[in-house]
């Protein structure tokens, strides 16, 4: 008897959300980290601390991303949904954008080399007031207060 190899169609791994947010106090200065793991199954993972260098609040944004996907990788995920409040992340890593700062630039080959370890990796902008979670875990890692919420009124589209 002969076995044919199997050729239907596998089902795509199961979707992964993280949110990330980095903070530098003073700017530059001390670097928190803060990360929102949501696994597809509902199970949510945080992290909140401190990087073990100085930076400007770009490197903490890359530096949030880059332990965002180490997490998500050492859970075993390997379809990521990433979302951040950082233009800056967003674009530079998505390759829309350059920066001559070295520091930055390594920053980013690094978050770009984690990005390809994972079968598809999407990184999105998301405005600041729907990134709290991470916020408040990013400045709470440098033991500063979370930031006021705005006012609901504020938050709808100008026209």
């Amino acid at each position: 008897m002969t076995t044919l190899p199997d050729t239907s169609p596998r089902p795509s791994q199961p979707e992964w959300h993280v949110w990330f947010d980095g903070s530098a106090c003073p700017n530059p200065g001390r670097i928190g980290l803060g990360v929102v793991l949501l696994s597809p199954d509902g199970q949510q993972q945080t992290f909140s601390g401190v990087a073990g260098q100085d930076g400007c609040n770009n490197e903490a944004e890359l530096l949030a991303l880059g332990k965002a996907l180490d997490l998500a990788r050492e859970s075993g995920a390997h379809r990521v949904l990433v979302r951040g409040d950082s233009d800056f992340v967003v674009r530079h890593v998505s390759g829309l954008d350059r920066t001559n700062i070295t520091r930055l630039q390594e920053l980013i080959l690094r978050t770009r080399c984690l990005m390809r370890g994972f079968a598809e990796c999407r990184v999105l902008w998301i405005p600041r007031h729907r990134n709290r979670d991470a916020d408040r875990l990013s400045r709470a890692a440098l033991g500063l207060p979370e930031k006021p919420s705005l006012h609901p009124g504020l938050l709808r589209r100008r026209r």
